[in-house]
C-alpha cells in the first residue's frame, strides 16, 4: 500500500467472506484482493461498512478482518479505508486506534442510530472524539441517513469541521439528496474534500458537463458479470473524464 496517495479511482464495499458455520474466512482475502487488482483494476478497499456487515461482527472480528486486508493489501492496494463506527463510542475510539495501529489509509464513521445525534453540533461532538483516536489518519464521515435515520445535511455538516477534525477528508455520501450532494461540491471549490458517492441507482445521472471542478467520486462493488463489469469501465472512464469520483455499498 502507498500511504498518503491521493485517493481516486474505483472503491470497493467488500463482503465479509463467510464459512459455512458462520465465522468469517480470512483465508479467501488475499485471492479477493488479487480479483479486485488484476481483474477489475481496483485498488482502493471501503471494509467492514455496510456490504461488509461491520456493524453486526465483534469487535475482534472487525479488527481480524481489518489486519487481514491491511496485510493482504500490502504492495497491491492503494488504499484500505476501514469503517470504525459503532453504537458505543469507546468502542468506535478502540477500533480507530486499531485502524491507525496496523497502517490503515484511512477510517470512515457512521453516526450513531440508537441515540441518535440531534443536530450539527452534537454529530460533530462524536466524530471528533472518534478522529482524534487516530491524529494522523484520514477520517472520513460516512453518511447513510436511510439506515442511520440521521437526516442532518452534509452541506451544513461541512462548515468549520476542518477546524474541529483536522484530519477530516470528506465524506461518503449515501444519500439520494442530489442537492445537498451539489451544495457540497459547491463548497469545495478547493478540492479539499472527497466525495464518494454510494447510490448505484443514481451513478447513471452524473453526466459530463459542469463536473471537471468536482474534488472526487469513487466507484465501488466490482461485480462477477461481464454486462456489470463493462459498465464499471465506463463509469471509470467517465470519472476520468470529469474527475468526479464514486464509491457504494
Amino acid at each position: 500500500m502507498t500511504p498518503r496517495k491521493k485517493l481516486e479511482g474505483l472503491v470497493a464495499a467488500t463482503v465479509t467472506p463467510m464459512t459455512p458455520d458462520g465465522q468469517i474466512n480470512l483465508s479467501v482475502i488475499h485471492q479477493y484482493v488479487d480479483y479486485l487488482v488484476s481483474e477489475q483494476n481496483v485498488k482502493n478497499v471501503f471494509v467492514n461498512g455496510t456490504t461488509g456487515e461491520g456493524l453486526s461482527l465483534s469487535i475482534q472480528e472487525r479488527k481480524q478482518l481489518a489486519e487481514e486486508w491491511i496485510c493482504q493489501g500490502k504492495n497491491k492496494l492503494d488504499h484500505v479505508i476501514i469503517h470504525v463506527g459503532a453504537l458505543s463510542l469507546p468502542e468506535s475510539q478502540e477500533l480507530a486506534r486499531h485502524a491507525a495501529a496496523i497502517g490503515a489509509s484511512g477510517i470512515a464513521v457512521i453516526a450513531p442510530f440508537f441515540f441518535k445525534p440531534t443536530n450539527k453540533d452534537e454529530l460533530i461532538a462524536f466524530l471528533q472524539k472518534v478522529a482524534s483516536e487516530a491524529p494522523a489518519v484520514p477520517f472520513y464521515y460516512y453518511h447513510i441517513p436511510h439506515l442511520t435515520g440521521v437526516k442532518i445535511r452534509v452541506e451544513e455538516l461541512l462548515d468549520g469541521i476542518k477546524k474541529q477534525i483536522p484530519t477530516f477528508q470528506g465524506v461518503k455520501f449515501s444519500d439520494t439528496d442530489l442537492l445537498d450532494l451539489a451544495q457540497c461540491i459547491s463548497k469545495n471549490e478547493s478540492k479539499q474534500f472527497a466525495f464518494l458517492y454510494g447510490v448505484d441507482e443514481y451513478i447513471q445521472l452524473f453526466g459530463t458537463k459542469n463536473q471537471s471542478d468536482v474534488a472526487s467520486l469513487c466507484k465501488a462493488r466490482p461485480c462477477i458479470s461481464t454486462e456489470v463489469s463493462g459498465s464499471h469501465w465506463g463509469i471509470s472512464q467517465l470519472c476520468h473524464q470529469t474527475r468526479f469520483w464514486c464509491c457504494t455499498d
